[in-house]
Order: structure tokens, then sequence, then C-alpha cells
């Protein structure tokens, strides 16, 4: 019986200390995760905005040429020949307020891809340690329910030998069974779990692990520094990524609202041409004639009526920039509240995490005084069944708490706008070796 306690308390470490660690699977996502590579792609085709912005302001050149066959007839001769036209223009805008706000957008909206990147990756972060502990957790069911298994049938072999010899009754014969076959039940529910949780990991880093590497026994969980709630709460409202990107979007849509309203003011270019022509002939008959042409000067275009739709644009503008200002107090909100939610998970975390330990311990002097107790006949077999169950319980809570507290510590990060890869680097510290 005393080599059941010992399964209960190895087991959960037992199935952990091989395969993979938390960064190569991160590292392995960073490659393989298909929601990062789109990230990575939305950010190259954001850099390009500020290029496409910065376009509006630069001279623009173009080119044309045209050839024409001309077939004449005058009073009764034929005149045909071929006239050939070439030309260049070089337009460069002096004052187009428009373009210039869209430059300053494209800068806006190159910010933005960045910002919406570095979310995606502190998601990835996330995703891949919430599937790394989900692994660890159902490993750690499955050994300790497959402990209490082993452990129930030599209970349940216990009873059978003792009823054969007349010191129990068949009641504990059918209470040891009945806990056996509910164990077995309970094994291969989490041998379900674990198979569900390791494909889930596969999605993410593109393979299924063969196992992976769990917390080391008497791994130190860190509170959370600063130990106030409030600063992490003000951080959170001024550089958590969604309030980043909300807020980079405000500034986007006040600009459109200037771009709009710019459709009303007029614009200045410089422009300058040059074209040269040929004919072979002409209508009349003379001879073949040439002419170039040059020309630079300023062009002004005021626009004085397109409908109402100039007009129109603007009032749509200035209603999406009043949505995006109350999106952005929401994200400000939200934001807080992350932050508050994801203190509370650590700080609350660590006190239940140092009170199951000592539930853990109370639990296996439990078990060991009933098993004693039973053997000299003062405790019956129900009672030694219950303190296994209660022991293995113990066991999956505490295992649960320690990783649901370390997600809470990421989650804590990820609210402010820190989180990185150096988390990931302290958190596989704490990782067997």
């Amino acid at each position: 019986m005393k080599r059941s306690v010992s399964l209960v308390l190895a087991g959960l470490f037992s199935m952990s200390a091989w395969g993979a660690d938390l960064m190569s699977v991160y590292q392995d996502a960073l490659n393989h995760d298909a929601r990062f590579t789109a990230a990575k792609a939305a950010r190259v085709a954001g850099q390009e905005k500020v290029v496409q912005g910065r376009a509006g302001l630069l001279p623009g050149i173009g080119a044309s040429a045209s050839t024409t066959w001309n077939q004449n007839t005058y009073t009764g001769t034929d005149r045909n020949f071929n006239s050939n036209t070439v030309g260049v223009q070089l337009r460069q805008p002096l004052f187009n307020w428009g373009s210039w706000v869209q430059y300053r957008e494209g800068e806006l909206q190159t910010a933005l891809s960045e910002a919406q990147f570095e979310l995606a990756r502190q998601d990835l972060i996330l995703r891949v340690s919430q599937a790394y502990f989900n692994v660890l957790n159902a490993q750690d069911s499955l050994a300790s329910l497959k402990a209490l298994h082993e452990a129930a049938g030599q209970q349940l072999a216990l009873a059978k030998k003792s009823f054969e010899v007349g010191t129990v009754t068949i009641t504990d014969v059918h209470e040891a069974q009945s806990r056996f076959d509910l164990s077995s039940a309970q094994v291969i529910a989490a041998e379900n779990t674990l198979e569900v949780a390791r494909q889930t990991l596969a999605q993410i880093i593109g393979d299924v692990p063969e196992g992976v590497q769990g917390l080391r026994e008497g791994a130190s969980l860190a509170p959370p520094e600063p130990s106030d709630i409030n600063p992490w709460v003000d951080a959170a409202q001024q550089q958590s990524f969604g309030v980043q990107i909300q807020q980079i979007a405000t500034d986007i849509a006040e600009r459109e609202v200037s771009r709009n309203r710019a459709g009303h003011l007029p614009t200045v270019d410089l422009v300058a041409n040059y074209g040269q022509s040929n004919a072979g002939a002409t209508t009349f008959g003379s001879n073949r004639s040439e002419i170039t042409s040059r020309s630079i000067g300023l062009e002004l275009n005021v626009p004085i009526y397109q409908g109402g739709g100039v007009s129109s644009r603007t009032r749509e503008a200035a209603a999406l920039l009043v949505k995006s200002q109350a999106e952005l107090d929401d994200a400000r909100r939200s934001a807080a509240l992350s932050a508050r939610q994801a203190y509370l998970g650590v700080t609350n975390g660590l006190a239940q995490v140092r009170a199951l330990e000592a539930a853990r311990v109370s639990s296996r002097s439990a078990l060991e005084a009933n098993q004693l107790g039973y053997e000299v006949g003062v405790r019956i077999n129900i009672d030694v069944l219950n303190a296994q169950s209660q022991l293995a319980d113990t066991e999956q809570q505490l295992a649960k708490a320690r990783y649901d507290t370390l997600l809470a510590q990421l989650r804590l990060k990820a609210a402010v706008g820190t989180l990185g890869e150096e988390d990931v680097a302290q958190l596989n510290a704490l990782l067997t070796q």
C-alpha cells in the first residue's frame, strides 16, 4: 500500500520529464503557425503604405506616342503620308493638401501594421503557452489517474483477500470494485483529453510533439512586480497593443476627415512638356515637316462643384472619426480590465498554489493514516478509497493552479504590451532539463 502513495506523488512529474521544451515549441510555432504567417505577410504589405502615400508628393513622368496613316484626295490628286508624334510630360505637385494628408496616412498605416504584427506575436506566445500547459495538465491528470487506478486495484485485491479470510464484508469488495471501475473510465477519458491537447498544440507548431517537459518539482512562481495593481492598469491603458492599434486607427480617421475636406481646395502643379511630331508630307503636297515643342509652367485646378460628393465623404469621415474615438475609449477600458483580471489571476493563483500545497501534505498524511487504520481494523475500505481519491484530486488541482498562475503572468505582461521572447525564456527555465 505504501507504493500507491509514492505513485500518486511521483505521477505528476514522471510523464513530463522528457520531450520538447516551451522555447523549442515556440520556435516551431514562429515558422509553422498559419495565423502568425498571415500576420507576417500583412506586416510586409503594410510597409508599402508609406511608399504609396509618398508617391503622391513625388513627380510623375509620362510618355506618349502615336503614329497615323493619312490618305487624302485633293482636286483629283492623292496625298498619302504617315505622321508620328512623341511626347513626354513631367508633373510635380506643388500644392496638393489631399496628397500630403495621404502621405501622413501612409506612415500611420505602416505603423498600424507594425503594431498589429506585435499583437500577433504576443497572441502566438499566449496560444503556444496555453496549448503547451494544456498538454502538461492533461499529462499530469493522466499520470495521477493511472496512479489512482493502480492504487484502487491494490485496494481491490486487498479487499478480496480480506473477504476470503473473513475480516471484511462483501460490501467492502463491491466498493473497491466500484472505485476500480470508475478509475478505469477516468483513465480512458484522460487519455482522450491528452490526445486532444496534443493535436491542438500540433495545429500551432505543425507537428505532434512526442512529449513536452514539465515543471520542476518546487519551481518558484514569482509574484508580480510592482506589487501594486494600479501601475499595471495605468500601463495597460497607455501601452497595450490593443490601445496602440486603436489610437493609430483614430489618428488615421482624423486625417481622413482632412483628406476629404481637401477636395474643396485648389491644387497647383508644375508641368513640363516635350513633344516632337513629323509627317512625310501634307495635304497640300509640301515636303516632310518636323515640329518640336517644349513648355514649362504652372497649372492651377480649382474644384467648383462636384455634385455634393466631397461634402458627403467629409461627413462620412467625421462620423467614422466619432466611431473610432468611442472604440479607443472602449479599448482603454478593456485593457484596464484585462490587466486587473491578469493581476488578480497571478496573486490569487499564488495563494491557491500555497493552499493546495498544504492540502497535498494533509491529504498524503490522511491517506497513510487511513491505510494504517485499515490494516489494524479501525478504518474501513471506503475510508482508504476516499483518501486515495482526495489525494489524486488535490494533486490535479495543484498542477492546474500552477499552470493557470504561469499563464496569468504572461497575460499580465501582454496586457501592458511587454510580453516577449525573454518571458518565454524565463518560463522555460522553470521546466525540467
